[in-house]
């Protein structure tokens, strides 16, 4: 008797997914080579990424979406304060500032920022991928308030910017190459808490 039922399922990833990993990871890669976001086209990551354009307006609505997606995915998530302290917690994110595993992002990140500059759309790009790691730093700065860790007329915006500041200079511009990469966050760290602890 003949079966009916379906053939078996090949191991690995399925097709939509090892899809969209080939779409995002040509986005990225077109971006290291050097293409920006304006002359960036669907046209061209679509070829590289071996996809009809078809396929990756199935999964973003626009390239502003899959740029998006494609820059979140470069930065990874945001690390989770496990919070036990402020201190501990803060260390954990600003170490996380300028980080990167993905190689592409020493080429992409500095580029990026003249765009952001120039333009609003990119502008906002920029912002709504950074802004649940800010949310993530500003609550751990709310809670040492509430805690009464911090002070409790910290200006939590300066706070972060305080924090986030060298870390991004350092390993963006490499402004200092005699500063230890490996103890910067938790000096930097010391540092700001030193002036917003609670007296």
């Amino acid at each position: 008797m003949t079966g009916t039922t379906d053939a078996p399922r090949s191991p690995g990833r399925p097709r939509s997914t090892r899809a969209a990993e080939a779409i995002i990871g040509a986005t990225l890669d077109l971006l290291a080579e050097g293409s920006t976001i304006g002359e960036i086209s669907i046209e061209a990551i679509a070829a590289r990424a071996g996809v009809g354009k078809a396929t990756i307006y199935r999964r973003w609505p626009g390239k502003d979406a899959l740029l998006h997606d494609a820059l979140r995915t470069l930065k990874g998530d945001p690390p989770q304060p496990a919070g036990r302290s402020v201190r501990e917690d803060l260390i954990l994110l600003v170490g996380a500032v300028g980080h990167h595993i993905d190689p592409r992002a020493a080429k992409i990140m500095p580029c990026l920022m003249p765009e952001v500059q120039r333009s609003p759309d990119h502008y906002v790009l920029y912002q709504n991928i950074i802004e649940p790691r800010r949310a993530a730093m500003r609550e751990v700065l709310r809670r040492g308030i509430r805690t009464g860790e911090l002070r409790a007329d910290l200006d939590v915006e300066v706070a972060m910017a305080m924090l986030t500041g060298p870390m991004l200079i350092q390993r963006l511009m490499n402004w200092n190459p005699d500063l230890d990469a490996a103890s910067l966050p938790e000096k930097v760290v010391d540092g700001v808490l030193a002036g917003i602890r609670a007296r």
